[in-house]
């Protein structure tokens, strides 16, 4: 097991005469009761700072770029790596690294709690840092498929420690996350747990301290969750989906509860702005130059380069690179500046938990499946768009936005290689339009809907990828450069991220694993939600 050790659990106070100076004012009762419970802030703040950790490696190249939001120039490995389906084992194994990490910080917690804050009830604490290990452990189950959740730290009785199915981890979640709804749902309610109350005002780096809006988080997670097992196990998602739909706890229907993290300087504005290595993809600007989509000037910048400068275009993934960032560097770079703030910030980033147009979505596709409490699925639809509007600034052109019933995803031109084009009437090219037509079929709804969803959750590439996956919308570009020595379909798109040297070599249960998965670990075996 990855546990932290004593030094690491006491490093964040160091010494006794310097809790004394810290900590002026003390409770009442044992001396190790000091006010500011910083051996439980402070973990609990490097444990949300540890979802952007190494955020390169993981998750920009890999579910970012395999998301269609974003893209590189940069030709790693000499071109073959995880953009051209080569897996990088040295790239890839920051996924399980950094939620060991998360879950350590976790383990830290606890002990403080039990030790040092004996007697203290820190059920809100205990709440919200659940919601994030779920958020954690969801990211690496939609990598990789099985996880390690519930045994964390319960080696089994040969010292190696087993791996929750993806089924399993699933329920583990839910049933989570709803103790945690109802956890923070009385402690809200209650005049007490004032040192509770305390401990998370000064920790959290979300919604610093308002109990409501967590619980909103973690039943808008719930129904996510809930949507995610819909074609696996559609029995259970109906019943996880309608008990977030009619929860007292309510969900993020509106920016004003966006779950948003602070992390100061977020990676991606050095990785972007600085280094240049990650430059924005190919169908997110189709997309929106086809739809002539008012959010294009918050989402991405003007390319530079001569042969389209000033022009939306993206870099198409999985190609010859040709000359790298002298043939591609010009295009197009990212950038997320929101009403709320810019994502990308050199001093104040955020970085994208849940926002109010993902429940909206979440919702119209419940009412094309018919779950109860979910609602009209064309105000639900209608309602996702003007939210995403809302948190971009754009709230003047949405009604003009949602009844255009002609405009559709753009060609695609690459002018340094023709060969990357994509051209209209190709199969890659998405036909559908923005406005809602009550009279398409459903099939042509969940288009419509995962569509503006996945424009949406931008620049959140990890949950985008997982709902390409799951329902096959939006309609992406496929690589044409395949690296995987065939362990990858050229008419297929990649299903996972496989495991690395690092897991077979551990103290986890690999060969357990493996079973678990039902497939060869391989990027062509589909995860257990992936079921279409």
């Amino acid at each position: 097991m990855w546990v932290f050790g004593a030094a690491v659990l006491f490093s964040a106070f160091g010494c006794t005469s310097e809790l004394d100076d810290y900590n002026q004012e003390k409770l009442g009762g044992p001396e190790n009761f000091y006010a500011d419970f910083i051996a439980v802030v402070n973990p609990l703040k490097s444990l949300q700072r540890g979802l952007q950790s190494d955020y390169q490696l993981y998750p920009n190249l890999s579910a970012d770029m395999y998301s269609g939001m974003f893209s590189t120039a940069t030709p790693f490995n000499g071109g073959k790596n995880n953009m051209t389906y080569y897996m990088m084992d040295g790239w890839n194994n920051r996924i399980i690294a950094r939620q060991q990490d998360i879950f350590n910080y976790s383990i830290t917690i606890d002990n403080a709690a039990k030790k040092i804050y004996e007697g203290i009830d820190f059920t809100g604490t205990f709440a919200v840092k659940t919601i994030l290990k779920v958020i954690t452990a969801a990211r690496v189950s939609d990598s990789h498929g099985p996880v390690v959740y519930s045994k964390y730290e319960t080696p089994n009785a040969n010292g190696v420690t087993d791996f929750d199915s993806q089924q399993d981890a699933y329920n583990y979640f839910i049933s989570d996350l709803s103790a945690a709804i109802a956890d923070l749902q009385k402690v809200n309610a209650s005049t007490g747990n004032i040192e509770d109350k305390s401990t998370l005002k000064k920790a959290d780096l979300v919604y610093g301290g308002n109990l409501a809006q967590w619980a909103k988080l973690a039943n808008s997670l719930k129904l996510r969750l809930a949507m995610r097992m819909s074609y696996a196990d559609p029995v259970k998602s109906r019943q996880y989906a309608e008990e977030a739909l009619a929860s007292p706890a309510g969900l993020i229907t509106d920016n004003a509860d966006n779950a948003l993290l602070s992390v100061g300087q977020s990676e991606l504005s050095f990785i972007i702005y600085s280094w240049g290595d990650c430059l924005i993809g190919a169908p997110l600007m189709a997309y929106m130059n086809g739809y002539n989509d008012p959010r294009l000037s918050a989402y991405a910048i003007p390319a530079t380069d001569n042969q389209v400068a000033g022009q939306y275009i993206g870099i198409r993934q999985g190609i010859d690179m040709l000359d790298g960032k002298t043939t591609y560097g010009g295009f197009s770079q990212p950038q997320a500046k929101a009403a709320s703030g810019d994502y990308f910030s050199g001093t104040n980033g955020k970085m994208k938990l849940f926002t109010a147009a993902e429940t909206w979505f979440l919702k119209a596709e419940a009412s094309l499946r018919g779950y109860a409490g979910a609602g009209d699925i064309q105000t639900n639809y209608e309602t996702g768009v003007r939210q995403s509007f809302g948190e971009w600034g754009k709230t003047a052109e949405v009604t003009t936005y949602l009844t255009n019933t002609t405009a559709t995803e753009a060609a695609y031109v690459d002018p340094k290689n023709p060969s990357n084009n994509i051209n209209i009437g190709d199969t890659q090219l998405s036909t559908i339009t923005i406005a809602w037509n009550n009279s398409d079929s459903g099939e042509r709804k969940l288009e419509r809907i995962i569509t503006q969803k996945w424009l949406s959750l931008y620049p959140n590439g990890p949950e985008a990828w997982a709902e390409q996956r799951r329902t096959g919308y939006p309609i992406l570009f496929k690589v044409r450069k395949n690296d995987s020595g065939g362990l990858i379909s050229t008419n297929e798109m990649i299903r996972r991220i496989p495991f690395t040297t690092d897991t077979k070599t551990s103290l986890y249960n690999y060969q357990q694993a493996v079973q678990t998965l039902g497939g060869a670990d391989t990027g062509g075996t589909k995860l257990w939600w992936d079921k279409k």
